[in-house]
């Protein structure tokens, strides 16, 4: 299991866990976090927009072009922007810290 924390835009802290395996989206979402996913993670929207916590952000593989030019589209984007749907969980993101941001 894949231990994930959770902060909410007031500050709640949820921590979570998840199947390897799993995407971040599926992951938040059977957490009750509020991503949407709208278009079911095939990286046609930006509603699973997600803040990874920046000392956290280096464990993740590079973002692809394409989820540059969605996140793009993203309300209050940072430098640790990604889209949830292009994160597949393994054991090197354990302990992965995850806020939503303004507007979620």
């Amino acid at each position: 299991m894949i231990a994930l924390r959770f902060i909410a835009r007031d500050g709640t802290v949820h921590d979570s866990h998840a199947v390897e395996g799993t995407t971040l989206l599926a992951a938040a979402q059977a957490a009750d976090q509020p991503l949407e996913g709208t278009c079911d993670g095939d990286m046609a929207c930006a509603t699973c927009h997600v803040l990874i916590d920046p000392e956290d952000f280096d464990r993740l593989p590079r973002a692809s072009a394409a989820e540059e030019d969605m996140l793009d589209l993203a309300y209050a984007t940072t430098r640790t922007s990604r889209l949830a749907c292009q994160i597949t969980l393994t054991a090197a993101l354990d302990g992965l810290t995850v806020r939503m941001p303004p507007g979620h």
